[in-house]
């Protein structure tokens, strides 16, 4: 399996406020809350999560910060969710944007952007400077959501041009809208 992509924005200014769409709304953790995380997960990113599993690698590890982790939430329960978290516990400089899912039936409607717009705001309010996020090649609705909250690129590999070449291209033939090409 390749690398994943990486992607950073260079600082935090100039973000919006967060408006989820007609009838959701975005929350922080609330205790309990890891069975619904694994279910979002494993709908919407891969599967072999459950709430055990959730605590012992997201809730219960140094750097969660329960204020961090966002969910888009529809008539009460949990659709989507992103977290806010940092590669080490004593990082206060450079956020990362992990693990953004939303479940199907509920996409399209900009719950991602939403939830990563409501990360970048928790990472400038407490005072880090930028953020990155790694993802797949295949998620090119991700990847329009993060290029429009303005992540760039960033080429950590020898054959990331050439895939973000290939991304841009898939995106500019979807959309015929070739505004994300990078330069």
């Amino acid at each position: 399996m390749s690398q994943q992509l990486r992607m950073r924005r260079l600082n935090l200014e100039g973000l919006g406020e967060v408006i989820p769409p007609y009838g959701y709304q975005i929350r922080t953790y609330r205790e309990g809350d890891e069975e619904a995380w694994a279910e979002i997960v494993n709908n919407s990113l891969g599967s072999g999560w459950d709430a055990e599993r959730c605590r012992r690698e997201l809730t219960g590890r140094p750097q969660f910060r329960p204020e961090g982790l966002f969910f888009a939430t529809y008539e009460g329960k949990p659709v989507g969710t992103a977290c806010a978290w940092t590669q080490s516990p004593d990082e206060t400089r450079m956020g990362y944007v992990h693990m953004v899912g939303v479940i199907p039936e509920h996409r399209g409607r900009r719950l991602g952007y939403a939830l990563c717009l409501s990360i970048l705001r928790f990472f400038r309010e407490n005072g880090f400077q930028c953020a990155e996020l790694d993802t797949d090649d295949f998620r090119l609705p991700a990847i329009k959501t993060y290029l429009n909250l303005g992540f760039k690129p960033d080429y950590i590999n020898k054959s990331h041009r050439a895939r973000w070449n290939a991304v841009f291209s898939n995106l500019a033939s979807k959309n015929k809208d070739t505004s994300y090409r990078s330069k």
